[in-house]
């Protein structure tokens, strides 16, 4: 184990060209990731083909099977990202609200008056061009929702304990919560995808949040 240790400690820094190569190829998968987001959410992930993604991103189609071994392998990155990103906006503003439901109103405004306007093309591959892609695809997306459904899960526990009372049964927060990302999503999709209610979204949210959070109250004794 010793030995092990000293081997890792002894270890030569990187040189500055092979820093730099490592830099560049991190940039030229951010850049193919820009170019498959883009073109995903304008063209719909059927037609835009990875010959076309890799001349949007300037690099040859060898460089880009080089990263990922097809599209499929592309959306799913993709969706990672834009899940890791979307749980940690919501999950910072559970943390924030000191255990209150002050929590779940802010959630709610920041998913439909900062994630909503200002990432479309997220919303487009997240409810739209990653749905029926295949069992890979569906996977990923079914453990993306999981964990945001688990999250307000959790927060919605939180609060309840942190008010002094309880759900009216043992349901009622994995109800809601479940709840609450479906209306996210069918709101979402109903006022960007099939039609364009980007000017009235922050009246959107406040009515769904106003009825979320009824509903919540309705449910905690």
């Amino acid at each position: 184990m010793s030995k092990k240790k000293d081997r890792r400690e002894t270890t030569p820094p990187l040189s500055k060209s092979a820093l730099r190569r490592q830099r560049e190829r991190e940039q030229r998968l951010e850049t193919i990731l820009g170019a498959a987001q883009t073109l995903f959410a304008a063209d719909g992930y059927h037609k835009a083909s990875m010959e076309k993604i890799a001349d949007t991103a300037e690099v040859s189609v060898g460089t880009l099977y080089f990263y990922f071994k097809n599209k499929e392998d592309l959306l799913v990155k993709l969706l990672g990202q834009i899940g890791f990103d979307l749980r940690n906006m919501l999950g910072s503003a559970f943390k924030n609200a000191d255990l209150s439901l002050a929590g779940i109103r802010e959630a709610g405004r920041i998913f439909f008056e900062d994630f909503c306007p200002n990432h479309p093309e997220n919303i487009a591959i997240f409810f739209r061009e990653s749905v029926g892609q295949g069992e890979v695809v569906e996977a990923h997306r079914k453990k993306i929702f999981d964990k945001l459904i688990d999250d307000v899960c959790q927060a919605l526990m939180r609060v309840c304990e942190n008010q002094g009372g309880r759900f009216q049964s043992d349901l009622s927060a994995e109800v809601m919560a479940t709840s609450i990302m479906g209306m996210f999503e069918r709101l979402a999709y109903h006022n960007l995808i099939w039609q364009d209610r980007s000017a009235e979204l922050k009246t959107i949210g406040q009515d769904a949040i106003d009825f979320i959070i009824g509903g919540i109250e309705r449910l905690v004794r």
